[in-house]
């Protein structure tokens, strides 16, 4: 029995005759195409026999499939409609592979997809297989001229960098929750130079080449991801990709971003891990140099000073300045260093809210951070030394001086109020804890609990704490240790929603290196 009338056989004809063009590629693969077709029916005496003939030449060549095709036909689907699901499904399993083969490590994968190509050229005209041989096309054409394609296509660029952006972001939480940490080897252990060696940063620097067009688009996908996520590994990712482009004297683009000189030098403080009075000098000159009219340069500004490892560096030089003042009997609304340190942490920490609410200008610093806050953080560092002092002396002079356990009340109130001094805070608890300092640590972790924005329970904290902590794995031994440091600080955390893994991580850390004591306590 034939499903095909006279109505189907002139309608086969048209389309062999308005398709020829678009087919055209076929015979040179060995394929059948209209104008075969057209041939068979124009000299056939039986063309309904002609075309099932046809169809059993050209069609899907499985056996088990002849015999289930009638069902499609009792059931009023198309033939085509059936084809074109199975070309449309293999068409997409074949993009998949050349995905796969492009993402590879086989060195010989190129050749590949060279010969795949060849062999798709004769059907570049067919618009169903277009998509495949202009995927063909960009796998194996030079980067320079997916330049000139990515340029003018957004939304393609954006395809090709988002899987490396997630990448990057991934290695960096990786890195935050690794259990290889100690205090020699943390986070921020990595050279700028060396942390610019990775995969992410070399792929985008290569992809963007000296194209500003591509870098622009770059920096805007990061400040959307960053104004989207909070995410402050995205500022890094902003700095490092600048940074790495210096490094291969990319003039073009770096002649042109306002920020490079800023990061320049900023980078080698990073480097360096302190910001030099040579160097504060060269950094303020760069702030102060910013004119009426370009005010938004200062939302980059803040994304570059928003990096987890220049605030790291920030913070780490307003302690060391604080410390240099109070050897000085000096006071620190005295150091213009110190104040310029201020204001940059400052400028980083409200990278957020100045990229969300387009309003570029540098906050504010509370004028009592530096005339209340910052005595009273030094007044604790005094009584620390006090105490430190008075039981080096001989029994006869020794009086009955006893440690402090309370903090001053304007230390408390600027740690939950202001940000600035918050990080401040939690470092100088860090500068404590890595002097072995039991005395200090005790007093200082339970005010942790009650922090700006609980920044004392973020991740970069957390993990810099644990590495410092193994380094006072001996104290554990003791109940009012464990106390201040489970009790006093870190089991708090169990009540609030930011607990993190870190948490967990300190007490398998500590544990390992104590005896039985801690776990008894735990």
């Amino acid at each position: 029995m034939s499903f095909y009338g006279e109505a189907e056989i002139i309608a086969f004809r048209i389309v062999c005759r308005t398709q020829l063009k678009m087919f055209a590629g076929l015979p040179e693969l060995g394929i059948s195409n209209g104008e075969d077709l057209k041939e068979t029916l124009t000299n056939c005496t039986e063309p309904l026999k002609a075309i099932d003939q046809f169809q059993t030449e050209n069609g899907i060549l499985l056996p088990t499939l002849q015999s289930a095709l009638p069902f499609l036909d009792l059931h009023g689907t198309p033939r085509l409609e059936f084809h074109q699901s199975v070309f449309d499904e293999l068409r997409d399993k074949l993009m998949e592979r050349v995905a796969t083969i492009a993402e590879g490590k086989d060195e010989e994968r190129y050749g590949k997809l060279e010969e795949l190509l060849e062999k798709s050229f004769p059907l570049v005209k067919m618009p169903s297989i277009q998509p495949v041989v202009i995927s063909f096309l960009f796998i194996v054409c030079a980067v320079e001229v997916k330049r000139q394609i990515w340029q003018d296509n957004q939304a393609l660029f954006g395809d090709e960098v988002s899987p490396l952006l997630k990448q990057y972001i991934v290695e960096k939480e990786a890195a935050l929750f690794s259990s290889d940490l100690s205090i020699l080897h943390n986070f921020f252990s990595p050279s700028p130079k060396a942390r610019r060696q990775g995969e992410v940063v070399l792929k985008l620097t290569q992809m963007i080449g000296k194209n500003v067009k591509l870098y622009d688009m770059v920096l805007q996908f990061l400040r959307t991801l960053f104004l989207r996520t909070r995410n402050v590994h995205y500022c890094t990712l902003r700095a490092e990709l600048l940074m790495s482009l210096h490094d291969l004297d990319i003039s073009e683009i770096c002649s042109v971003d306002p920020c490079h000189k800023f990061t320049w030098c900023l980078d080698a403080c990073i480097r360096e891990k302190f910001v030099d009075a040579k160097r504060a000098r060269e950094l303020q000159g760069f702030l102060d140099g910013v004119k009426k009219g370009q005010e938004q340069v200062l939302g980059d500004l803040s994304m570059i000073l928003c990096d987890p490892f220049a605030c790291n560096t920030l913070v780490l030089s307003t302690v060391r300045n604080l410390q240099e003042l109070l050897s000085q009997d000096a006071l620190p609304r005295d150091s213009p260093d110190l104040m310029l340190l201020l204001r940059m942490l400052s400028l980083g920490q409200g990278a957020w809210d100045m990229i969300d609410s387009q309003v570029f200008k540098e906050p504010r610093l509370e004028l009592e951070v530096v005339t209340r806050f910052l005595p009273a953080m030094l007044s604790v560092v005094v009584d620390d030394y006090t105490f430190t002092v008075e039981q080096k002396l001989p029994s006869e002079e020794k009086t009955s001086l006893t440690y402090p356990t309370a903090l001053p009340d304007a230390f408390n109130k600027y740690l939950q109020e202001n940000r600035v001094a918050c990080e401040i805070g939690l470092y100088y608890t860090l500068h404590i804890a890595k002097q072995r300092n039991k005395n200090a640590l005790q007093r200082l972790l339970p005010a942790l609990v009650e922090t700006h924005n609980e920044m004392a329970f973020g991740d970069i904290f957390l993990h810099l704490l644990t590495g410092h902590l193994t380094l006072l794995s001996d104290e554990f031994g003791t109940e009012e240790f464990c106390s201040a440091v489970f009790d006093g600080f870190l089991l708090a955390s169990f009540s609030r929603s930011v607990l993190s893994w870190d948490v967990q991580e300190i007490t398998a850390n500590i544990a390992f290196e104590t005896d039985g004591n801690l776990t008894a306590h735990l």
